[in-house]
């Protein structure tokens, strides 16, 4: 389960889209940019194949909620 997650806009004019992540995931820190099209970038320690996966079903649904609702 993802904690501690947080997002803010990439861009100073917020109508341009794109975030930048963090959140903590099995007791490790992950910081990552969502872009527009759901493509997720990690930017610091990569998950492993198995963790990916169920992070990224977890960022699109609070993504959705935070952002997009």
């Amino acid at each position: 389960m993802i904690t501690h997650f947080q997002y803010q806009n990439l861009y100073a004019d917020r109508s341009l889209p794109g975030w930048k992540l963090s959140f903590f995931y099995k007791k490790a820190r992950y910081t990552a940019i969502y872009h527009p099209d759901g493509k997720i970038e990690w930017t610091g320690i990569m998950p492993s194949e198995q963790d990916e996966k169920d992070l990224s079903r977890q960022i699109h649904e609070l993504m959705l909620f935070h952002v997009y609702d």
